[in-house]
């Protein structure tokens, strides 16, 4: 059914997306700093409807703290704070309005759009609707329009009469709960009261199969890892992945999938499924089982090694998050200290929660321990023709010199790094490689570094090749007048191609005439680990021994990043996607929890967490459970109060969020709590709010 007709309405209301300009250069602090420039810069413009041409805008961006605005008609522009509006009256016409959206540290992003004040209805509408090719029910809407400002699209899921704005010539979209068929309505609007409207019935479909690969696992010597399925490894020969143990006969099957070349394990309608091995499989020598999982529909999955000696059957229990790929890594002391040997294994079983309900796609089967040699690759070792270097904040050009000092580094040739006296404290030089740095295979980047005095911050920065995607680590010399390796744990960066490498010595400190050395770059593979001890509370991210690992679900990104706003300080930054779901968070360590219990009772109930929003009013949920037992957990929440700028949230447990568990039925049953997720800005996903980057540090569990 399609239909084409007018009618009235009384404001048009203009939503504008732009992609973002950084206006910083190499040569400025901008460059260097920590913090990144707004971006999803984006105002929404309601005109009036009564020939006044009374415009007026509410700007808003990811990290932005305020705006100038200029109105594009030669009068005077205006600067407003995060949350503001500002009205403009316009005469009929067109204009170039630019909004310069300001960060916390002074970072700016400039978006010019035009905006026509006409009194014309639209003409000639025309409505592209699609399904999107990645993400499940998720539908796209492009609308072109003679005379046209914005339109407003009703997708026609019952319970939501909301309508999503987008300007035309723009995409919008939308995520349903079911696949099926919708009317979806298109309503075009000029700055006259007529408006022109189009609807269509459009079949929503569901993704039901993985459309990318899951992670390639990291090389590994033979030794390190047991490999039942993997392209990445040697699998134990003779492995039947499908030997039909009865589940053929309750509608269960398997297939091989292939996805551009790479295969993975399809189970259809997963009751239960097995994995016979082709020989046994002695375990006791690796540490972890590791398995990918992709489903659609598969909720949950119990993960049995099999012993070949008859021992009782143990399984671990892992939930499945719908249409992405599950890294699952279970340490195998949850199998042993159940009391299953693991010297004999010839089988895995795997166990539906929702019993042939589902399919699931499998990858990456194996076992693996900690590496018994490090494996390395070199960058740059200044040996050969010497890589072409970028300098910033006023130091001396970099020089590649023969080695001044052959004790503890013995190659001949070495990068000289000069921080000339005044020179600015976050001065330094970079240089390209020729090919993404592969973080695949490795995750630490090692660096000789000579230093004439100990305690010096030397910063390495990792860039992609427009700098829109960026990752740090810090270390600190430790010898004077000596060389020495520092490493740096680049295992939770961003996903991105690296191709730079930045490096500032003595950072925090303005230039003295100091001379630095450094050599051998290279990339380092450890087994993929991050190195130091099990997380624990106080959580203040600024140990060099603690393992930060940060564990993401829901399509939440998140890293340990020098504070923005205070370059002593590190903090954990959260980037709740634009693809993310409205549960999306990010547990604080992995999914082993915390090193000890937390000692929360009824009495000592409250827990605070440092956070920066860029809006006030945003929810911020905090979630405890048992690390071993996922249905035994609290959550709360809190608002936010401040606009883009740190304040400290406290979480009291005993005021338990509408529909979880309370705390005090958790602890009359024994229940035990030693893990910790954060959700920010809980119940709405990243598609109706836009990407938005939050941070959180000094996790405390706040005792009387």
């Amino acid at each position: 059914m399609k239909a084409l007709k007018y009618y009235l309405s009384a404001i048009l209301l203009v939503t504008a997306f732009w992609s973002c300009t950084d206006t910083a250069d190499f040569g400025t602090a901008d460059f260097v700093t920590t913090a990144v420039p707004p971006t999803n810069v984006k105002a929404l413009f309601n005109v009036t409807q009564d020939n006044t041409g009374l415009v007026t805008i509410t700007p808003n961006g990811e990290g932005a703290v305020s705006y100038e605005i200029s109105f594009g008609d030669n009068t005077d522009s205006v600067k407003i704070k995060q949350g503001e509006i500002t009205s403009h009256t316009y005469a009929e016409g067109t204009y170039e309005v630019k909004i310069v959206a300001i960060g916390i540290t002074g970072l700016k992003a400039e978006v010019t759009k035009p905006i026509e004040i006409s009194f014309k209805s639209p003409e000639n509408l025309t409505a592209t609707i699609e399904n999107d090719k990645a993400i499940s029910k998720q539908v796209n809407v492009t609308v072109t329009a003679d005379y046209g400002l914005t339109y407003d699209v009703y997708f026609g899921e019952p319970g939501n009469d909301t309508p999503v704005s987008g300007n035309i010539g723009e995409t919008v979209s939308y995520v349903y709960q079911n696949a099926g068929t919708y009317t979806i309505k298109v309503v075009a609007k000029s700055a006259a009261i007529a408006t022109t409207e189009y609807s269509e019935d459009f079949e929503v479909t569901a993704i039901l199969q993985p459309i990318n690969s899951a992670a390639t696992p990291m090389a590994r010597i033979d030794t390190d890892v047991i490999s039942i399925f993997s392209d990445a490894y040697t699998n134990v020969a003779g492995t039947d992945y499908f030997p039909d143990w009865g589940q053929g006969g309750q509608g269960s099957s398997w297939a091989m999938f292939d996805l551009n070349g790479d295969s993975m394990l399809q189970y259809i309608n997963l009751s239960y499924q097995g994995i016979q091995f082709g020989s046994p499989v002695n375990a006791t020598n690796m540490e972890t089982l590791h398995l990918d999982v992709w489903t659609a529909n598969v909720t949950g999955i119990d993960i049995y090694p099999i012993d070949g000696n008859g021992a009782a059957e143990k399984f671990v229990h892992k939930d499945l998050v719908a249409d992405q790929w599950n890294s699952i890594d279970i340490p195998l002391t949850d199998f042993t200290d159940q009391g299953l040997p693991l010297d004999n294994v010839i089988q895995f079983k795997f166990v539906a929660s929702n019993w042939a309900a589902g399919t699931a796609f499998m990858d990456n089967i194996y076992f693996y321990k900690q590496p018994s040699s490090v494996m390395t690759l070199m960058i740059e070792d200044f040996e050969g023709t010497p890589p072409t270097f970028t300098e910033f904040g006023n130091i001396a050009p970099i020089q590649v010199v023969a080695n001044p000092d052959l004790t503890g580094n013995t190659t001949n040739k070495v990068a000289q790094l000069t921080k000339t006296a005044g020179s600015e404290t976050w001065a330094g030089a970079f240089f390209e490689v020729s090919s993404p740095l592969d973080f695949n295979s490795y995750s630490k980047i090692s660096m000789q570094v000579w230093s004439p005095k100990a305690g010096a911050v030397v910063k390495m920065k990792l860039e992609n090749s427009d700098s829109s995607v960026t990752t740090e680590v810090d270390q600190v010399t430790s010898v004077a007048n000596g060389w020495e390796t520092l490493t740096y744990d680049f295992s939770a960066a961003p996903i991105a191609d690296y191709v730079r490498i930045v490096a500032f010595f003595d950072f925090g400190n303005a230039g003295d005439d100091v001379v630095y050395y450094y050599d051998e770059i290279q990339l380092i593979n450890d087994g993929g680990s991050s190195s130091g001890t099990q997380i624990d509370l106080p959580v203040d991210f600024e140990s060099s021994t603690v393992d930060y690992t940060l564990t993401d679900f829901g399509d939440n990104s998140s890293s340990v990043i020098v504070d923005p706003t205070n370059a002593s300080n590190m903090v954990a930054k959260v980037t709740k996607l634009i693809t993310a779901t409205t549960w999306a968070g990010t547990t604080i360590g992995t999914d082993t929890g915390f090193a000890s219990n937390i000692p929360i009772t009824l009495t000592n109930s409250k827990m605070s967490v440092k956070v920066w929003s860029p809006d006030t009013g945003t929810p911020i949920r905090l979630k405890i459970e048992d690390a071993n037992d996922n249905t035994h957990t609290c959550e709360t929440e809190v608002n936010t109060s401040v606009t883009g700028g740190w304040e400290t949230l406290v979480f009291d447990f005993n005021n338990e969020a509408s529909g979880t568990a309370s705390l005090s039925n958790g602890l009359s049953n024994g229940w035990v709590y030693n893990k910790a997720s954060i959700f920010f800005n809980f119940g709405t996903d990243g598609a109706t709010a836009g990407e938005k980057t939050y941070y959180f540090d000094d996790v405390i569990f706040i005792a009387n």
